[in-house]
């Protein structure tokens, strides 16, 4: 059986392109709305073990309203995740983690100011420009994260959860701007 990446989409503008650059790499990938994971792996049983990572898309919703929409990620919880904009701000705050409304809405072009050793960012240089999209910003991440790159405005522009292959990203390396 295929090896799948599974994209869960919160309404992102860019989901489509998300899976577009997983399929560049001549990797499977399927795009499933974040609310029909349950029933996803209920009638498709057997498949999860072909689930080789996750990718949390991003959202026009902010993590901070109460209709936000919140994945059911139980039994899944052993699996490498990339969490994008949205996706990764709910990871944070679902951690225990602070995201709050942006001052200014960061929309467009940023370089990577510090980026931290690590295995999803390896090779990347500081100063790589990549694309913002986003109102809120994560201004406190939970004891057990690690910040990996950060930009001139925001300080947590990529993390990784110690000790796992989870990580959250605030920029979109699916956007043709991001290098």
């Amino acid at each position: 059986m295929q090896e799948t990446i599974l994209i869960l989409d919160f309404g992102s503008q860019y989901t489509q392109l998300i899976a577009r650059r997983v399929r560049e790499l001549n990797i499977y990938c399927e795009i499933h709305p974040y609310n029909e994971i349950s029933n996803l792996f209920s009638i498709k049983s057997g498949q999860i073990s072909n689930l080789k990572g996750i990718i949390l898309s991003g959202s026009p919703f902010s993590v901070c309203d109460n209709e936000a929409p919140i994945p059911n990620l139980n039994g899944l919880k052993k699996l490498p995740v990339l969490g994008v904009c949205y996706g990764a701000q709910w990871l944070a705050q679902n951690a225990g983690g602070t995201v709050e409304p942006s001052s200014i809405r960061e929309y467009g072009r940023a370089n990577l100011s510090f980026v931290n050793d690590n295995l999803l960012l390896k090779d990347v240089p500081v100063g790589s420009q990549v694309w913002m999209s986003h109102g809120d910003t994560i201004q406190k991440i939970p004891d057990n994260f690690k910040i990996i790159a950060s930009t001139n405005d925001v300080k947590v522009a990529g993390y990784q959860i110690d000790g796992e292959n989870t990580f959250g990203i605030q920029f979109h390396p699916e956007v043709y701007h991001s290098t």
